[in-house]
C-alpha cells in the first residue's frame, strides 16, 4: 500500500509531465495550423483566420519551444533535490526510507520495485515485534524445582476438580502426562462431550500459562494455516495466535500447550506436515519452521533468514472425533503421536487443594528422563514383549519397529513414576501403537485368528495382564 508521504512524491513529477505532453501537442497542432496557412511550394495556401490572428500564432508558436526547455530543467533540478535530500525532506522520512531501502524483500531496493513500510520502526510483523518490547514480562520467578512426578499428577487431578469441575480418573492424568512426556505431540481422542479439549485447557490453567485452543477448519491444506502468510497488498504478515504463541515460547521458560481442536476435521498430515518433520529431529537447536522466504532489517529479533525456531518447551494437543464428519488420521501422525482414549466421564470427588504450579519445561523434562532411570521395564516384560513382536510378525506381518520400541521404553518407566503399575503402561501403549495396525490387516483372517492371539496374550501376560489390547482385538473380529 502507498504511503501518502510517496503520493505526494510523485504528484509534480506527473504535473510536470502533463505541461509537458500539452506544449507538445499544442505545438503540433500550431504547426499544422501554420502550414495549412501559408501552404507549401507548388500548392495554394488556405487562409484560415486573419492576419492579426496569424501574428499570435506565430508568437506562440515561438515560445513553446522555450517553455519546454524551462519544464524539462525543472524537472531535472526537482529530481536532483529529491535525490540530494532536499529541504523538504531533510529531518525525517528520508532518513527512514533510505535504510529501509538497502534492505529490502530479498536485499534489493524500493529503486526496483520493493514498497517498503515509510514508517519509521514499522515492521511486518506487528504481533511479533511487540513480544520483542515486552518479553521481560515473560520472565517468572518462584518456579517449583522440587516435586515429583506423582505429585504433579495429584496435584493436577485436584485443580481440574476444585477450581474447573472438571473430573478425571488417576489413570487417565498418568496417562496424559506420560504421554506429554513422550512425545511433543499428543492425540485425545473419543466421543464428543468426554472433556478431551478440556483437559489441555486445564492443564495449561494448572500451570498458569493459558492453553492455545486453535479451531481447526476443514479447508486447511498447508502450514499457513497454521502459522499465517505475507500479505502482498497490505505489505504485512497476517499473524495468527499460533505464530505468536511460538515466538513467544522461545523468551520463556514456561510450558506452552496448543490445541488442535478437532484436528482431524482435515487431514493433518497436509496442514501438519512440516511441524511432524521438525519434531523428529533429535537436535531441538535444528528445528527451524520457514515463515517467509526473505530477511528484512527490521524484522523479529528471534526471526533469523525468515525462520522461527520450533521451541522445545511447546507441546500440541490434537482432539479427534471418529465419525463421518472427519478424516482418518494417517499412520504417519499416529506414529510420531501418543494416543490417549477418552470415551467416558469419571465420577465427581471432592477435590483437595487446587493450587497452581509453577513448572519450567526442563524440570518437566527432567522429571521423565528421571523416571526412565529409576524405573526400567524389567527384564522379564522385555522378553515378553520380543515373543510377542515374533507372533505377529509370523501371524500378521505386524512389527512393533524401532519408534514404537523407543516410545515404549520412554512411556512405561514414566507411567510408574506417576503412580501406576508396568503392565497397565504396557497393555496401554500396544493397544494404541500396535493393535490398533491389525485394523489394517484382512478383516477375515483377523476374525479367524483373533481368538488365538487372545490366547497367546494370556499365556504371556496373564489372563488380567492385557484387557484394552484384547478388547481391541475383539472389537476387530466382531467388526469383521
Amino acid at each position: 500500500m502507498k504511503t501518502t508521504q510517496n503520493k505526494n512524491k510523485n504528484r509534480p513529477k506527473k504535473l510536470y509531465l502533463f505541461f509537458i505532453i500539452a506544449i507538445a501537442v499544442v505545438g503540433v497542432l500550431l504547426a499544422v495550423s501554420l502550414g495549412l496557412h501559408f501552404g507549401v511550394e507548388g500548392s495554394t495556401p488556405i487562409p484560415l483566420v486573419r492576419s492579426e490572428t496569424m501574428i499570435i500564432i506565430i508568437v506562440l508558436a515561438l515560445l513553446l519551444p522555450v517553455l519546454l526547455a524551462i519544464l524539462l530543467i525543472s524537472l531535472f533540478v526537482s529530481r536532483r533535490k529529491r535525490a540530494g535530500g532536499g529541504a523538504a525532506d531533510a529531518e525525517g522520512p528520508v532518513q527512514v526510507s533510505v535504510v529501509q531501502n538497502t534492505l529490502g524483500k530479498g536485499g534489493r531496493s524500493a529503486e526496483e520495485g520493493e514498497e517498503l513500510p515509510s514508517e519509521e520502526g514499522a515492521s511486518r510483523f506487528d504481533g511479533l515485534t511487540r513480544i520483542d518490547r515486552e518479553r521481560m514480562k515473560y520472565e517468572k520467578e518462584g518456579y517449583d524445582e522440587h516435586i515429583t512426578l506423582r505429585t504433579v499428577c495429584e496435584r493436577f487431578r485436584n485443580f481440574a476438580a476444585g477450581r474447573l469441575k472438571l473430573y478425571y480418573s488417576e489413570a487417565d492424568i498418568r496417562r496424559f502426562i506420560a504421554g506429554l512426556l513422550t512425545s511433543h505431540i499428543m492425540i485425545l481422542q473419543g466421543m464428543s462431550g468426554t472433556g478431551k479439549t478440556s483437559l489441555a485447557y486445564a492443564f495449561g490453567e494448572f500451570l498458569d500459562n493459558p492453553s492455545t485452543v486453535v479451531p481447526v477448519q476443514p479447508m486447511w491444506k498447508e502450514r499457513t494455516d497454521l502459522i499465517g502468510y505475507y500479505n502482498e497488498f497490505t505489505k504485512r504478515f497476517n499473524e495468527t495466535d499460533l505464530l505468536k504463541k511460538m515466538y513467544e515460547a522461545n523468551y520463556s521458560r514456561d510450558i506452552y500447550i496448543t490445541v488442535l481442536d478437532e484436528m482431524n476435521i482435515a487431514r493433518v498430515e497436509y496442514y501438519f506436515a512440516e511441524f511432524l518433520s521438525l519434531l523428529e529431529l533429535p537436535n531441538a537447536e535444528e528445528r527451524e519452521l520457514t515463515v517467509v522466504s526473505d530477511e528484512w532489517g527490521n524484522d523479529p529479533k528471534q526471526l533469523r533468514n525468515g525462520h522461527i525456531r520450533l521451541p522445545e518447551n511447546m507441546w500440541f494437543v490434537g482432539t479427534a472425533n471418529n465419525d463421518d464428519s472427519t478424516f482418518a488420521i494417517s499412520d504417519k501422525v499416529y506414529d510420531r503421536a501418543m494416543v490417549m482414549d477418552l470415551d467416558t466421564k469419571a465420577e465427581e470427588f471432592a477435590a483437595e487443594g487446587g493450587e497452581k504450579l509453577h513448572l519450567t519445561a526442563e524440570r518437566f523434562a527432567r522429571l521423565g528422563q528421571e523416571a526412565q532411570r529409576e524405573y526400567e521395564i524389567t527384564k522379564r516384560n522385555l522378553r515378553r514383549l520380543e515373543k510377542m513382536d515374533e507372533f505377529m510378525k509370523a501371524h500378521f506381518r505386524i512389527t512393533f519397529g524401532n519408534r514404537i520400541m523407543k516410545q515404549i521404553r520412554t512411556y512405561v518407566p514414566i507411567v510408574i513414576g506417576c503412580g501406576g503399575e508396568e503392565l497397565e503402561a504396557l497393555d496401554d501403549i500396544l493397544a494404541k501403537k500396535v493393535m490398533r495396525k491389525l485394523g489394517m490387516q484382512n478383516p477375515v483372517y483377523i476374525r479367524n485368528q483373533a481368538d488365538r492371539f487372545c490366547s497367546y496374550m494370556d499365556e504371556l501376560f496373564g489372563e488380567d495382564g492385557m484387557p484394552q489390547c484384547k478388547a481391541v482385538v475383539q472389537r476387530l473380529k466382531l467388526n469383521a
